[in-house]
């Protein structure tokens, strides 16, 4: 059985996993998921849905959630390397509207837990990455919704190079910013 190493993370709810790796001259093995090491580590969850995207460089997918069917997700990247971000959207946390970012890659292996509540979206750093993530509710396309990436009320430190701009996706391009999204729901900010 492998094993696991998991740093949580100042949002509580968001952790990095980081398998073992078993390598020799033939290459490498490590378990991705495990069950009963996650519950052990208080991430008991049941995933349902696998998913998997490829991407080129300067691409940001996000910010996205589902309303009314939120997703625990766990996500990796299998080849290349995104800066990864979660956004707590859960009412009443004392972290809500705060974010947290990781660099995930195919070299380092680690695994980002984002919890339900969450806003999540990521940017590819290398010329092309493979992003892969496990889900705990299915995707409704008619329930998505997603935040601002640029919404300085949140304050996400984007990794860009001096003057570009990310390639975003038409829906990526209109989504309204966190005092928006609070005002729609009764949310104090």
């Amino acid at each position: 059985m492998g094993q696991i190493s998991v740093e949580r993370c100042e949002i509580e709810g968001l952790a990095v996993v980081t398998p073992q790796v078993f390598g020799d001259a033939r290459g490498y093995f490590l378990e991705t998921y495990h069950a009963a090491q996650f519950a052990e580590e208080g991430m008991d969850v049941t995933f349902v849905q696998d998913n998997e995207s490829a991407s080129v460089k300067g691409v940001l997918r996000g910010l996205h959630f589902q309303k009314s069917f939120p997703q625990t997700k766990l996500v990796r990247v299998l080849t290349g390397e995104v800066f990864d971000v979660a956004v707590d959207l859960r009412e009443g946390s004392p972290t809500f509207g705060k974010w947290h970012g990781e660099v995930l890659s195919g070299e380092n292996r680690k695994q980002f837990y984002i919890p339900k509540g969450f806003a999540h979206g990521f940017y590819v750093l290398s010329d092309r990455a493979v992003f892969s993530y496990k889900c705990s509710d299915f995707y409704h396309p008619e329930d998505e919704s997603g935040l601002a990436y640029n919404d300085p009320q949140i304050g996400i430190r984007w990794p860009f190079a001096e003057g570009e701009e990310p390639k975003l996706s038409e829906k990526d391009r209109h989504w309204d910013g966190l005092a928006a999204y609070c005002a729609a729901r009764g949310i104090r900010l």
